[in-house]
């Protein structure tokens, strides 16, 4: 077994992480109140591209008072996507207030 076979089948037995989507948008859940200073959007991993893989990522990042992303918990998603959905919320910017956790949705697909 090669290593696209070896992914493959990794994702095969993820339920849900194939779900239709759109290319790496994000959109905060719909409770949160904290307004977004700073996005960066998650660069598309190559071997995921290679499979053309199509999945949303849902995260859960503890913001600090000063807006910064301390932590960051993945809720689901393809093990390939999260990585690249985590990298890119260590990078935003929240308005400043008080300690938050804010779930964001990270949605990919390759085309």
């Amino acid at each position: 077994m090669n290593l696209r076979s070896a992914v493959v089948v990794l994702l095969l037995a993820l339920p849900g992480s194939l779900a239709p989507s759109t290319w790496a948008q994000s959109q905060p859940d719909a409770d949160s109140g904290r307004k977004i200073v700073r996005k960066v959007q998650p660069q598309y991993p190559a071997v995921a591209r290679r499979i053309n893989l199509v999945g949303t990522v849902k995260l859960v990042a503890e913001v600090s008072s000063d807006g910064s992303v301390k932590k960051v918990n993945p809720v689901g998603g393809s093990p390939l996507l999260v990585q690249a959905a985590e990298s890119a919320i260590y990078q935003w910017k929240f308005a400043a207030g008080g300690e938050s956790k804010e779930t964001v949705e990270f949605h990919f697909n390759p085309k």
